[in-house]
């Protein structure tokens, strides 16, 4: 079996014996009861207790962990005879042992007997493997520290051992009692290593085979930890010793030889050089050395490695540095922030451990406020810490130590001014340590007069950049552009710039961090406002380029450019906001980029720059103008704010006319028709779409016309002309096959399968669904997505798979919800409730009928909400409430009429069966007073109708 051991003995329980004499007896006891208690009470079986040692047994190591925690917490805080402290170590280990005659037998016990024996009073000790186990899951309070490798008596292996760290209880003890140790001078780590397993595998494995090893990575990645901690699993490959030498203090790099040198405890030679003498020690050794923080010394640190490789075959060089070295034979690994969370998602909370720079923040605020715990509550503010920060080691910590003065959201609030936010480190860290500014400087310091001007120029792109942009924004007389590739090798080289590469495209990036460090610099040189306008006026050429290619055949592709480069957009429209006069550069970005931000549901963020730039436009106008008042009216209309986007759409339609611009006022009246059609007023809707085509087709616009056609399509399917709606389906579908226009040709095929579906061909239906479904995927069309989802729904319930269409329709929910498509979402809501109705659950077909209902109210949609009210007296009917049917019934029947449509075909079987079924249990005369009853209602007082009374077997009697 496996199991988590734990032995305990009393420290110098023969002085205390002596010096308490007939009262020794007593505080045996009473220091027995304790850990018995405590370790009993964490799930532990005590195995066996002789004089003042114990030994028990758990299952889970995290419980053994608990049971050792609360019983030094109950020593500490015990009285004890005679002015005397008890105090026990212990020791835990994990391993497998057999039950021989009621006696628990194997090696893993005399293992975790000789930990334990190592420890000192009030320590606790854990073995790795142990270790490995509870790190993720360790109580409140207490955290791990790594003591490094230790020979335990007779056991071959050195065995890494690590220390409980319980807040409010000592940390420091005097050196383990372990045997001889390894050679080496590797500081003691005073906090938990965190994360890194596969770059210490990777170092691991490349130290075997390779002479110099260089890990690069930007200030505060990490880079000492990794190599302290690699250096000290690798101990024992190293016999002559494993030996840390720190540069970072050296001001001369001709003091990098007398630093290597004094470590290993070597005096200079007369007559002899340092070098000379370096090399001849290390000839015949097996040894590792670690050189840390080499860039401000890299080329003597180069001088000094490449000759003592040559000369000494077993010496092994592990080097950090913000570049490499630059070595015949030297292998690079980058150092990578840790892992964090993706942008747009937030794992459960007991999923998040699984992050490094979140496990990293929880450790540290733990050591530094002890009751601080990751909760539901504060997840989100630590996961945006842990992002904004770049997953940055240093910064993190550093943000994590504030927990003792403020809540992690207030951290996060306050993380665009990180460098004033995040001091106050070690004190015995080196003072570049102490400080994420300081980190900084560092780095900025080291870099040439070149190098620091492109550093702070590119700090105006926001979410990376290319080669194209980076030489087009940050060239001019100081800096050409020949020269930017030269100087952003350099940056690369020293780790303050990122490649990515693509399908073959590189492109660049800055940490956050580096970034927003950059700026503050390029704020202090004065350049600022001129290169932020560089900026703008390259994405704003980017944007309108991206234009009309968002309607054509390589639609996806330029899709895909504009997402990479949307923080970029969204850095020049937020300049554009701020710059005195940029009005038209304003009006012209926001209304390049409307369709992209259409396609890809952002219509909150896109309502907003549209507003916005309308309003710092002031009175500008111009066609800029109007492009931007139909944008915000196409979107306004999609968050179905009927009134917005009538007021938009009648005032572009005045400036067009006043202008003579045709194809302006066929948008408009293309966007008054969309309003029209959503509040349920299909005759004005028809006619607005009818002469929007007419202008479209005299301005020669295919893709306007193909629009119209699919609207004009939409109204014929929703007044039941099923024939006429599938012309005019196919005929759009025909026009934006030939455009290349993906967008269109997913949602006519979208509408042609439903109207084929209501013509009953399911078959062929889910074909074209299916098609538009693929399409709108492709294209990252989430719109288009729900709305292929939800009319696959339809066709499942037809076939008569309800399971598979409540699966469906759920998921297209879920994306119009995420879109702020709050009409689509209702409608489908009111659907569900149909489908829950058939499948006999009749609580839930009400909440999700009346939750539609609800919003159905709210956003004036009559052709839904006659939908929602025909559901809920199908379901009043299956509950034997027929009169509430029938009533329910004529109220749809009524606002049907008046908003000329009638019930779809697919739903005319279940409409025509509430109608019979009711007028069977009222009879003919009851039935239609009742259906005349709902008839006079108007739709307000339909939906309060339907919504007073809960439909159940109650109302129905």
């Amino acid at each position: 079996m496996t199991a988590t051991l734990l032995f305990a003995d009393m420290e110098d329980s023969t002085t205390l014996a002596r010096d308490l004499g007939a009262e020794y007896a007593h505080a045996l006891r009473d220091y027995r009861v304790l850990i018995r208690e405590a370790c009993l009470a964490a799930g532990g079986r005590e195995q066996d207790a002789q004089g003042d040692a114990v030994f028990f047994v758990f299952a889970r190591a995290h419980d053994a962990v608990a049971g050792a925690v609360a019983a030094q917490r109950s020593l500490a805080a015990g009285a004890w005879p005679g002015g005397k402290t008890v105090r026990a170590r212990m020791g835990l280990h994990t391993g497998e042992m057999e039950l021989a005659r009621e006696v628990y037998v194997g090696l893993d016990i005399h293992l975790a007997a000789r930990v334990a024996g190592m420890a000192h009073g009030g320590q606790v000790l854990v073995s790795d493997v142990t270790r490995t186990l509870v790190q993720h899951d360790l109580p409140t309070g207490v955290d791990l520290r790594d003591l490094g490798l230790h020979r335990l008596k007779d056991f071959a292996t050195p065995e890494r051992i690590h220390q409980l760290i319980i807040a409010g209880l000592p940390a420091d003890f005097r050196p383990l009692r372990s045997q001889v140790a390894l050679a080496h001078n590797l500081p003691a780590q005073v906090t938990s290593f965190v994360g890194r397993e596969r770059q210490v595998a990777e170092a691991r494995q490349m130290i075997e085979t390779r002479r110099l090893v260089t890990l690069t990575g930007v200030g505060g990645a990490g880079k000492t930890r990794l190599a302290l901690r690699v250096a000290s699993d690798v101990l024992e490959e190293f016999p002559d010793g494993v030996w840390f030498v720190e540069l970072a203090p050296l001001a001369d790099p001709a003091l990098v030889p007398q630093a290597l040198a004094s470590t290993l405890g070597l005096g200079e030679h007369p007559g002899r050089s340092l070098e000379a003498t370096l090399a001849e020690y290390l000839r015949s050794r097996q040894v590792l050395v670690v050189l840390d923080n080499c860039e401000h010394v890299i080329a003597a640190s180069a001088a000094l490695v490449e000759p003592l490789l040559t000369g000494s075959p077993k010496l092994r060089v592990l080097a950090t540095s913000r570049e490499a070295l630059g070595v015949s034979g030297e292998v690079i690994l980058p150092v990578p922030s840790l892992s964090v969370p993706a942008d747009h998602r937030l794992p459960p909370v007991e999923a998040l451990a699984t992050f490094e720079a979140v496990r990293l923040f929880v450790h540290r605020a733990s050591a530094a406020a002890p009751e601080f715990r990751l909760t539901e509550a504060n997840a989100p503010a630590v996961v945006q810490v842990c992002r904004r920060l770049d997953g940055l080691p240093l910064a993190i910590e550093l943000a994590a130590a504030r927990v003792k003065v403020l809540s992690v959201e207030q951290i996060a609030a306050r993380l665009d001014d990180r460098f004033r936010l995040l001091t106050g480190g070690s004190r015995t860290a080196l003072p570049r340590h102490q400080t994420l500014q300081a980190a900084m400087d560092w780095s900025y310091d080291l870099l040439s007069e070149e190098e620091r001007v492109l550093l702070r120029r590119l700090s105006v792109c926001s979410g990376g950049f290319t080669l194209e942009a980076a030489e087009m924004i940050s060239s001019d007389g100081a800096l050409g552009a020949p020269e930017v590739l030269d100087v952003l090798t350099h940056l690369v080289d020293k780790s303050l710039v990122l490649v990515d590469e693509d399908e073959g495209q590189k492109r660049y990036r800055m940490l956050e961090t580096v970034r927003q460090y950059g700026r503050d610099k390029l704020w202090q040189s004065g350049e600022s406002e001129r290169l932020r306008t560089r900026h703008r006026e390259w994405f704003l050429a980017l944007a309108e380029q991206a234009e009309p290619e968002l309607r054509g055949p390589d639609q996806a592709a330029w899709l895909t450019r504009l997402d990479v480069e949307h923080k970029n957009l969204r850095a020049a429209l937020e300049w554009s906001k701020q710059e005195p006069g940029s009005g038209e550069a304003c009006l012209r970005l926001t209304g390049a980029l409307w369709w992209f931000w259409n396609i890809r549901s952002h219509w909150s963020e896109a309502r907003s720059w549209l507003e916005g730039a309308l309003a710092h436009a002031g009175s500008t106008p111009g066609p800029a103008r109007i492009k931007v008042m139909q944008a915000a009216g196409f979107l306004a209309y999609g968050q179905d704010d009927y009134a917005r986007a009538v007021a938009l759409g009648e005032e572009s339609l005045a400036r067009c006319r006043a202008s003579g611009d045709v194809h302006g006022v066929a948008v408009s009246f293309n966007l008054l028709g969309l309003v029209a059609w959503g509040q349920g007023d299909t005759g004005y809707a028809a006619t607005l779409f009818t002469q929007s085509l007419a202008l479209f087709k005299e301005t020669r616009d295919p893709g306007g016309i193909a629009r119209s056609l699919y609207d004009l399509g939409n109204v014929a399917g929703a007044q039941g002309d099923y024939a006429r709606a599938e012309a005019m389906y196919t005929e759009s579908l025909s026009l934006a096959r030939n455009l290349g226009d993906a967008r269109i040709i997913a949602d006519s095929l979208n509408n042609l399968g439903h109207v084929v579906h209501q013509q009953g061909d399911a078959e062929r239906a889910a074909r074209l669904l299916q098609e538009s479904l693929s399409l709108a995927r492709m294209l990252g069309y989430r719109q288009g997505i729900a709305r292929g989802l939800f009319r696959l729904g339809l066709v499942e319930r037809r076939r008569g798979q309800l399971d598979r269409a409540v699966e469906l329709l759920e998921e297209s929910l879920g994306l119009f919800r995420d879109s702020g498509d709050r009409g689509s979402a209702a409608f489908t809501l009111a659907t569900l409730g149909t489908l829950a109705q058939a499948r006999g659950e009749y609580d839930l077909a009400a909440a999700r009928l009346k939750e539609s209902l609800h919003q159905l109210k709210e956003l004036g949609q009559r052709g839904s909400i006659a939908k929602a009210l025909e559901g809920l007296a199908a379901l009043h009917m299956a509950r034997g409430a027929a009169e509430r049917c029938a009533r329910l019934l004529g109220a749809a029947e009524a606002l049907r009429e008046s908003i000329r449509t009638s019930v779809p075909a697919a739903e005319r079987d279940d409409y025509e069966r509430s109608l019979a079924d009711a007028r069977t249990a009222l009879g003919d005369e009851a039935f239609a007073a009742a259906r005349a009853a709902g008839r006079t209602l108007t739709t307000e007082q339909a939906i309060d109708f339907a919504l007073r009374e809960p439909a159940g077997p109650t109302a129905a009697r």
